[in-house]
């Protein structure tokens, strides 16, 4: 184990150090990696600890949602082993992956983290995991059995945690999150809150917690989190964990770049940092998008890329004004010599309120590639240049 920045001060927990400061600290295995890796010190292993839990994670989330549908199980151990022979030490998964969703693959990518966990090629102690509950949704039925609208309940949060943890091999997860709310909130790019969407029967929030409070109680969950959360949200259930007793909502998992900035930095940003609530921002580059390929490569060579591959999938990502938005973002990585991948990932990483953020790769190539791309720095130059752009293209995904 090294340290680097400022002395670490703590005691092991089972998923990692309880953490008295911000500190630095890479491990390297001493298991085979599945690939001979550098063994630099990445700045993608930082060590962050998120809310006001013992979980010391490393600033670089490896996501996992392609496993099952554009990565065979052999690539997705691939990935594992090599992310975690680099230093990283945190997953995220959800029980609805892969994704696009359908019931013949629902459950997939869980199966194949297992395997690789089962393998015993790391300890159980070294994979802080990350997994989600779905959301309300009439439209995915078959992840529940029997088949109905899933909903944040207490019956189908135990149900949820029980088929998880069978299908990942493992006794605990470390974070469960709620992975989009049961009331109606505008999701995806949707646009305005609209009151005539309000269904009456949402479930309470004091219930969801109660029912969360259950798993962590008998040891199948360790803390808990939300996704896709609003500031409403995040308040409710802080509040109500504080009056009631209940378990604390520590992470908050919301999409966040250079393309989607407003919801998380207007009012957000304050009520999680009054409630010391982490963000693990996902879609760092939107689904490929600022990696600026789309803009570069021709029809043929982006064949077998996500937006192609799943036509209508995340299309808000692929509005004209978006490709504008991301060859001038591509022109400011240029300027200092990056590409637009490390450019993104760089700016989000230096964020304050980011926790960890979370990456998705479909190659090794590209998992190397946004590994490294957290080596990078962003000065108040390039910070100035990436503002000036963002003035003119200010989150070009959300539909009016």
């Amino acid at each position: 184990m090294r340290l680097c920045g400022q002395e670490l001060k703590g005691v092991r927990a089972s998923s990692g150090w309880r953490a008295q400061r911000s500190v630095c600290v890479v491990t390297h295995a001493s298991a085979a990696p599945a690939t001979a890796p550098s063994k630099q010190q990445l700045k993608a292993a930082d060590r962050v600890t998120l809310g006001d839990s013992d979980l010391l994670v490393s600033a670089c989330c490896l996501g996992t949602m392609t496993w099952g549908k554009q990565n065979t199980e052999a690539e997705a151990h691939e990935q594992l082993s090599y992310a975690w022979d680099m230093g990283i030490n945190f997953m995220d998964t959800a029980e609805m992956y892969p994704v696009p969703v359908e019931a013949a693959t629902q459950g997939r990518t869980d199966r194949y983290i297992g395997t690789w966990l089962k393998s015993g090629l790391r300890k159980r102690e070294e994979v802080v995991l990350a997994t989600k509950v779905s959301g309300y949704s009439d439209r995915s039925p078959w992840v529940r059995n029997p088949p109905r609208t899933t909903r944040v309940n207490r019956e189908q949060i135990l149900e949820s945690v029980d088929a998880s943890l069978k299908r990942l091999q493992v006794d605990h997860v470390d974070l469960l999150q709620i992975h989009w709310p049961d009331r109606y909130v505008p999701l995806f790019g949707s646009g305005a809150y609209d009151p005539k969407n309000e269904r009456p029967d949402s479930v309470p929030f004091e219930e969801q917690l109660r029912a969360l409070e259950e798993v962590v109680k008998a040891g199948k969950v360790r803390y808990i989190g939300v996704s896709n959360e609003t500031s409403y949200g995040v308040s409710e259930f802080s509040r109500l964990a504080a009056s009631a007793g209940l378990p604390k909502i520590q992470t908050i998992q919301n999409a966040y770049s250079l393309l989607v900035r407003v919801p998380f930095e207007t009012d957000l940003a304050e009520t999680c940092r009054r409630n010391n609530v982490s963000l693990l921002a996902y879609s760092p580059l939107a689904g490929g998008m600022l990696s600026a390929k789309y803009n570069k490569l021709s029809d043929e060579q982006l064949r077998a890329a996500r937006f192609n591959l799943f036509p209508g999938y995340m299309a808000r990502y692929k509005q004209s004004l978006v490709q504008e938005a991301v060859g001038e973002y591509d022109k400011v990585a240029a300027k200092y010599g990056m590409t637009a991948s490390e450019l993104a990932l760089a700016w989000c990483k230096s964020r304050w309120f980011v926790g960890s953020t979370i990456i998705g790769a479909t190659s090794m190539e590209q998992l190397k590639e946004n590994l490294l791309a957290f080596d990078k720095d962003i000065t108040d130059e390039i910070a100035a240049d990436i503002q000036a752009v963002y003035k003119k293209y200010k989150d070009p995904t959300v539909n009016s």
